[in-house]
């Protein structure tokens, strides 16, 4: 492990131990074993990590997209194995989650927001575009638009369902049915 991913990797666990507020860098540059100069060669602030720390949850996103999302599936499946990659990975992160958004939104950080999301973006909206070949959805999508809405729709009830409210798998269950149930019929023919 580099010292740029030892540092991220001390950062996470330090804003998990005393939240983002109270985390210091001496905290950060103690848990990663390094001198409080080398952080600064990497970043300026504290909050300057979570844009890295943003952008490995996007990519977790991507991999367990690829992994499990096929083509060669009809529509319903394809949008049931979407909504589990994000559940799956929104429930693996939740903890981080939180930290990212609370600081991305308190820091000039939020307007890269769009850049960290876009290979997301452009993953899922090739998987509309070659439904949309296939004919499985509406003739008249537009796939990288609707790619940042189901993702958008997607995300937030997921977060619902690990972040705000107290977990409940009956909810959870509730709540992917809907969703996959809402998402079918937005996007079909």
């Amino acid at each position: 492990m580099d010292k740029r991913e030892k540092i991220v990797q001390a950062s996470i666990e330090v804003f998990k131990e005393k939240g983002i507020e109270k985390a210091k860098i001496s905290d950060i540059v103690q848990k990663a074993e390094i001198a409080q100069g080398t952080f600064y060669l990497y970043f300026p602030s504290k909050l300057s990590v979570m844009p890295v720390i943003a952008e490995q949850i996007v990519l977790q996103f991507m991999k367990k997209i690829e992994a499990t999302v096929s083509l060669d599936d009809p529509l319903t499946e394809q949008l049931s194995q979407l909504v589990n990659a994000i559940f799956q990975v929104t429930a693996e992160f939740r903890d981080v989650s939180v930290l990212v958004y609370a600081g991305l939104s308190t820091t000039e950080n939020m307007s890269k927001w769009e850049n960290i999301y876009a290979p997301l973006y452009d993953l899922v909206a090739s998987l509309f575009k070659t439904n949309k070949q296939r004919r499985l959805v509406r003739d008249n999508l537009d796939p990288a638009r609707t790619a940042k809405l189901v993702l958008g729709l997607i995300e937030s009830a997921a977060e619902q369902v690990f972040l705000y409210d107290a977990y409940d798998s009956q909810n959870e269950a509730s709540q992917r049915a809907e969703l996959l149930t809402f998402l079918e019929h937005a996007l079909r023919p």
